[in-house]
């Protein structure tokens, strides 16, 4: 025997009996039982304020979405919306004076603003129409916008694309025919990025003049790509898709080309928001979790990215 090694098994046999006296004054026997969670977190929609310090984000309370205001590092949230509604798709504007979103209640999507500490709330979209995913000019004078392409879920019927003049209330219709949402207006103000439906599996990022004439379909892939939006420079797209069979988050060239995976998260990562500097992205990542889900907000860099198959 070495004498290494008679050591090491004295060592053994003296844990083995503390294991053994431990359990026995524990009265611990058998294997437990499973436990499992029964709080989940649902955070999720982060848009980023012009300065790039705080996001705007939703959290649901009580069977309610509620908008709160976070710094950037996930510190010093805090709640803007109370009422027994829910408020979806944040959007802080450009200017920084508000925070545009969709009021959902009473039968009604109606796209609202309000200033970042809660103040001012004023319906802008006519109540008549179901509408959703506001995004901003990049001088704060009018806010992008679809109507509601889930009316009758899991079906997806026809939607369009409106902007809507902040100060004046003049809506102009900018694409129609078919299922069109998620538009974004590029930095420049000469284009916009919008998911469009091509029959009923598939979704395409498309880019259209400001207009909405020339729609071109940029992503061109089979899977399900959609929630575009523009660098800050306006040479990328972030987006979100399923090509790597859950949902991750994307950056490609304004043309289409270079796509490339910024983060591989597991789980259904969508809504990607970069920041005003482009440094970082923003996006929701949700997972099931035992009996439920968690969602939450998470950040990448789109500079470390991973290229991915076309």
């Amino acid at each position: 025997m070495s004498l290494h090694t008679q050591p090491r098994r004295a060592g053994l046999v003296l844990a083995a009996v503390w294991l053994s006296a431990a359990s026995a004054l524990s009265g611990q026997s058998g294997r437990g039982v499973l436990a499992y969670a029964l709080t989940h977190a649902q955070n999720y929609d982060a848009s980023p304020s012009p300065d790039g310090r705080q996001l705007v984000y939703i959290t649901a309370l009580s069977g309610h979405e509620q908008l709160f205001i976070m710094d950037v590092d996930g510190t010093h949230s805090t709640q803007l919306t109370r009422d027994a509604a829910d408020h979806e798709d944040p959007a802080w504007s450009p200017d920084g004076r508000w925070i545009a979103y969709v009021l959902v209640g009473g039968g009604q999507e109606v796209i609202h603003r309000m200033h970042p500490d809660g103040s001012g709330d004023e319906a802008l979209t006519p109540a008549d129409v179901p509408t959703i995913h506001p995004s901003w000019s990049r001088d704060s004078r009018r806010i992008l916008y679809c109507s509601d392409d889930d009316l009758q879920p899991p079906r997806k019927n026809a939607s369009n694309i409106y902007a809507i003049d902040v100060s004046t209330r003049v809506v102009t219709l900018l694409v129609a025919g078919g299922v069109n949402t998620y538009p974004s207006l590029s930095p420049d103000g000469r284009h916009i990025a919008f998911r469009r439906m091509i029959g009923e599996m598939n979704s395409e990022v498309f880019v259209a003049d400001s207009d909405g004439g020339h729609p071109v379909n940029l992503s061109n892939h089979p899977a399900f790509d959609g929630w575009p939006d523009w660098s800050p420079d306006g040479s990328r797209l972030a987006f979100a898709s399923n090509r790597n069979a859950n949902y991750q988050i994307f950056v490609m060239n304004a043309d289409g080309t270079g796509v490339r995976l910024v983060a591989n998260t597991e789980g259904r990562a969508t809504s990607p928001h970069w920041s005003p500097d482009g440094s970082t992205i923003y996006f929701a990542n949700c997972r099931k979790a035992d009996f439920g889900s968690d969602c939450e907000v998470m950040a990448a860099k789109p500079s470390v990215d991973v290229i991915a198959p076309r």
